[in-house]
């Protein structure tokens, strides 16, 4: 039994030792790679994204759409004629 227990401590020994270096060399990596960034960080800088475009102008297009649409509603509300509106219609898409 004496030799059992003379194996388990010399174990124990070994690994804790073993586990106290191996904490002790991460400790000291992290330490590296943290002073590493400091040393590169302020060489990266990055440019601030350009503004964004501004919103473009109504279009030729976009404006005959808006009243044809309303064209719509003034016929679907019983204001214009189906004649009526086909001229209209006609005038505003040859324009």
């Amino acid at each position: 039994m004496p030799g059992l227990l003379r194996g388990v401590a010399r174990t124990a020994v070994i690994s804790g030792t073993a586990t106290a270096v191996s904490n002790r060399v991460s400790r000291r990596q992290a330490g590296r790679w943290a002073r590493q960034e400091e040393e590169y960080a302020p060489q990266q800088s990055y440019a601030a994204p350009p503004p964004p475009p501004p919103a473009p102008a109504a279009t030729p297009m976009d404006a005959k759409i808006s009243q044809l649409q309303q064209l719509g509603q003034l016929k679907d509300q019983g204001v214009l004629s189906a004649e009526e509106f086909e001229a209209q219609k006609s005038r505003i898409l040859a324009s």
